[in-house]
C-alpha cells in the first residue's frame, strides 16, 4: 500500500510512518515548518534537555524528515518527503501529483498536520514557560482552520476525486483530532478546528462509505508521549 502521512516530521506523524513501513507499506511523508519565535539556541536547548513544554514541541516541529527517511531506508522500506504548507490550497493537489510519481497512488491518507498557537479568553493564564496567553485575533483563527479544518477537507476531497477516477474499491482515511476537541483551555482555536475536523470526518465516513472508503478519527489525550517520538 501507498500511505501519505501529513505533519511527520515528529511526533505521532513520524511514529506512524515508522509503524506503517514496518507493514510493508510505501510512505509519503509532508511537513512544514513554520516561522518560529525561538532563536536556534533555545530550540536546540529545549531539544537536548527532553522538556520545555511550547519550547520544546516547537524544536521538534522544526526537524526536517531526513532522520525519519533514513531510519525507514534503513529497516528496509520505502519512505519519500516533501516540505509543503498545506494552509496553501494549490499545495494539495501537488502533493498528490508528488505522491503519485514518486510512489504510485495514494490508498491510506492519514492526515495529521496541524497548527497549534496558544490562544486564550482569560488574559490570566500564562504558558508554560510563564508568558502571557494572546487573546484571539482574526489571523490566528484563520491560521488555526486554514491548516486544521480547510486542509483536512480538502485533502479529503482530492483524495476521493483520484478514488473514483481509478475506480478504486479500496481506500482509507485516517484523521487525527484531539481528546480536548470539545473545549480546550489555552488552545481555544486548536480546539475549535479540531472539532471542525471530527465533524468533516463523520460527514466523510457516512457520504464517501458507498465508494469503498471508511474514514475514522483518532483523538490521542494529552498524556501521548508524542513529542518523544522522532
Amino acid at each position: 500500500k501507498v500511505v501519505l502521512i501529513t505533519g511527520a516530521n515528529h511526533g505521532i506523524g513520524a511514529a506512524t510512518a515508522k509503524a506503517l513501513a514496518t507493514q510493508n507499506s510505501s510512505v509519503f511523508v509532508t511537513y512544514h515548518r513554520d516561522v518560529c519565535r525561538y532563536s536556534e539556541g533555545e530550540l536546540q536547548e529545549a531539544k537536548e534537555a527532553g522538556t520545555g513544554g511550547d519550547v520544546l514541541y516547537r524544536a521538534m516541529q522544526q526537524q526536517s524528515t531526513d532522520s525519519l527517511v533514513r531510519y525507514i531506508h534503513d529497516q528496509g522500506g520505502t519512505a519519500v518527503a516533501h516540505e509543503a504548507d498545506l494552509a496553501n490550497a494549490d499545495n494539495i493537489p501537488l502533493l498528490f501529483d508528488l505522491c503519485e510519481e514518486k510512489l504510485g497512488s495514494v490508498d491510506i491518507l492519514v492526515n495529521n498536520h496541524t497548527c497549534c498557537v496558544l490562544e486564550t479568553f482569560d488574559p490570566a493564564l500564562t504558558s508554560d514557560e510563564g508568558s502571557g496567553i494572546h487573546l484571539p485575533t482574526a489571523a490566528t483563527i484563520d491560521a488555526h482552520f486554514a491548516t486544521n479544518a480547510r486542509a483536512y477537507a480538502l485533502m479529503m476531497s482530492e483524495y476521493l476525486k483520484r478514488h473514483l477516477q481509478r475506480e478504486c474499491e479500496w481506500s482509507r482515511i485516517i484523521n487525527v483530532s484531539t481528546d480536548a476537541a470539545h473545549a480546550h483551555l489555552a488552545n481555544i482555536s486548536y480546539a475549535a478546528s479540531k472539532h471542525a475536523i471530527e465533524s468533516y470526518s463523520r460527514s466523510a465516513a457516512a457520504e464517501m462509505g458507498k465508494y469503498g472508503i471508511t474514514v475514522n478519527i483518532v483523538a490521542p489525550g494529552t498524556d501521548t508521549d508524542r513529542l518523544h517520538y522522532t
